[in-house]
């Protein structure tokens, strides 16, 4: 059974595709060459034993005098063909015409085959990556080498979507054990005080552990109800309605001060007026609280918190910087501080005074609203966290 086109393989039909254009020129040039031998030129050749003596009269020649053929000579590639008449012409052009493009041909399938299956080896490559990362294998890597072509940049996408969904994958599975583990403490000590209250008849034990049974349920709300919020940020649309960062920052830095205040800490802030955003105005409020209170939050006695919201010298961004004192963090962890529950001290040194979805969902928010977020470690301690958001344009 005789395979359909696009039963084979690119490089099978890219071949195929040379050798039919190679032999078709080939044959094109051939052909023209003949055909312009032919009918093109005048030739005048004498017909043998007459001589012209104007056009169309010819008179007979004298008997040639015989001689001796001449010694054959002892190297084959020294004899000559000799032609007599234009249909020897013919035949030798055509005859040199075709060999030329028969070797043309095999010539151009031979570089053909080679410079295609040299093209095609990354595509190769990315099929073996694609079924590696359809196992659950996203570690490997193509790392294609050569000229920046088009099955280069193919291969360098590829392997940069592996990367994300590498990243993805294990924030998602460390998401999953951590979510367990803040659900699972609380609920398990609900357990403990309800098995210690069960053994004593006389009820007092119930009367002492319920102030701590509702602490531990009110956890237990507050987790989901943050993790409802994330889910619904994630996927919210914006409202396309003008939005004065500044203004919101203003109303959250009035709440704040008190408590800046009663903690010790020294609140500033600079904040450029009109610094409008397209989007919705209870998301952004929600990011620029989350992001305030983690500043006071995870600060150090006799510390600072300072706030500034610009426009970049374009005009195209609004900036939104929250800077903090506070302890060391480790550079290489600030990407993972958006992570939900993640905390850049350990559960067991942690206050436990957030869940570690705060910054999560500062970044579900932003994303929103087609803006970044990124955080960066402060030499003297402390962090610095900026928010990059589309500026509303003018008219």
């Amino acid at each position: 059974m005789i395979p359909r086109p696009r039963d084979l393989s690119i490089h099978t039909r890219l071949f195929l595709g040379f050798a039919i254009t190679l032999v078709l020129s080939g044959l094109v040039m051939a052909a023209a060459v003949y055909l312009g031998m032919r009918y093109l030129p005048t030739y005048g050749f004498q017909t043998p034993g007459y001589v012209d003596i104007h056009p169309g009269h010819q008179l007979p020649l004298p008997e040639p005098t015989v001689e001796p053929a001449p010694e054959p000579s002892p190297n084959p590639l020294a004899q000559t063909t000799t032609i007599d008449s234009k249909e020897d012409v013919w035949a030798t052009v055509l005859l040199i015409s075709l060999s030329a493009a028969a070797l043309v041909a095999l010539l151009g399938l031979a570089v053909s085959w080679f410079t295609t299956r040299r093209l095609l080896t990354p595509l190769h490559t990315i099929t073996l990556a694609a079924a590696k990362a359809g196992t659950g294998n996203l570690s490997y890597r193509i790392n294609a080498a050569g000229p920046p072509d088009e099955l280069r940049r193919l291969a360098d996408t590829f392997d940069d979507s592996l990367a994300r969904l590498e990243r993805s994958f294990d924030a998602h599975s460390r998401f999953a054990a951590n979510a367990s583990h803040e659900l699972l403490t609380p609920l398990a000590t609900t357990r403990t005080a309800l098995q210690v209250a069960g053994q004593d008849p006389t009820g007092k034990e119930l009367v002492r552990l319920a102030p701590m049974l509702a602490r531990t349920n009110d956890r237990c709300i507050e987790i989901v109800t943050e993790l409802l919020q994330l889910a619904a940020a994630e996927h919210a649309q914006p409202d396309p309605a003008p939005v004065d960062v500044a203004a919101l920052v203003q109303e959250e830095y009035t709440e704040a001060a008190a408590r800046a205040e009663a903690a010790g800490l020294s609140l500033n802030s600079v904040l450029e007026p009109d610094s409008t955003v397209p989007g919705n105005a209870a998301l952004l409020r929600r990011l620029v609280h989350n992001l305030l209170d983690n500043a006071l939050t995870h600060n150090e006695p006799q510390g600072w918190v300072r706030v500034t919201v610009r426009q970049d010298p374009q005009g195209a961004q609004v900036l939104l910087r929250v800077e903090n004192s506070g302890p060391q963090v480790d550079p290489t962890t600030t990407t993972r501080l958006f992570e939900p529950f993640y905390r850049a001290n350990s559960r067991v040194r942690s206050d436990r005074s957030g869940h570690g979805l705060g910054l999560a969902l500062t970044q579900s928010i932003a994303r929103a609203h087609g803006g970044t977020i990124t955080a960066t470690a402060r030499a003297a301690g402390g962090l610095a966290v900026t928010v990059r958001l589309p500026a509303e344009k003018p008219g």
